[in-house]
């Protein structure tokens, strides 16, 4: 897979991020776009093989999210995302499960991830419920020296609620864990390392130090 070339055309595709352009790029897109997708049916198959046996049987186009924006989250007139991105998780990229998450976007902005991002209400409520069930538990796997070394900042802290979600005492010794809006740890990386053949075997490894935070994630998630 050659995801410098990936990572160039995203780069001209910031530069140019218009519907002309593409027209007139398509090849181009649908090599770096073929080029993405060998590198997520590798991870697919490593990760239902020793992380989550439900992604067995996904295809890449089953879990990689489209480069179109959607115009109820666009934040400016470019009708393109400056990165590729997929979310692996048991019945795909829009699934509600907690999962694994890879973007390849250049100039240092590649990231990969593990978790919950803003979860639906309901989901929200049971992890919380879980959390205040089984502190010790959540603190070990959020604290976790493996999950630590990839994911150095550990939980993304910038989804909170400002105050205690409603039915949890302020005072709670556990309230700033409880405010979180997401559970979700993240990582970049820089371009070289893309580059670098190792590169999917360094997001398997990460992703596997993530894994039991996702397995917690997904069992207070569960209907009883």
């Amino acid at each position: 897979m050659n995801l410098p070339f990936v990572l160039d055309f995203l780069r001209q595709l910031a530069a140019h991020n218009n519907k002309a352009w593409m027209d007139e790029h398509r090849a181009q897109y649908q090599q770096a776009r073929a080029e993405y997708s060998a590198l997520v049916a590798q991870l697919l198959r490593d990760a239902s093989a020793s992380l989550e046996p439900r992604l067995h049987g996904l295809t890449p186009s089953d879990v990689m999210f489209r480069i179109n924006k959607n115009d109820r989250f666009q934040q400016s007139d470019e009708p393109y995302k400056r990165h590729m991105g997929a979310g692996l998780k048991p019945g795909g990229r829009h699934s509600p499960w907690a999962g694994y998450f890879i973007a390849l976007e250049p100039g240092g902005e590649t990231y990969i991830g593990a978790g919950r991002w803003m979860p639906e209400p309901q989901q929200l409520a049971r992890i919380r419920q879980e959390i205040q069930y089984n502190a010790p538990a959540f603190h070990a796997l959020r604290q976790d020296a493996a999950l630590l070394r990839h994911f150095p900042r550990g939980l993304d802290m910038s989804q909170s609620l400002k105050t205690a979600p409603k039915g949890y005492d302020k005072t709670d010794p556990d309230i700033e864990w409880l405010r979180l809006k997401s559970y979700f740890v993240w990582q970049s990386f820089s371009d070289a390392e893309v580059a670098r053949p190792d590169f999917p075997a360094r997001v398997l490894a990460a992703w596997q130090a993530a894994k039991p935070l996702v397995q917690f994630l997904n069992e207070a998630m569960a209907e009883e």
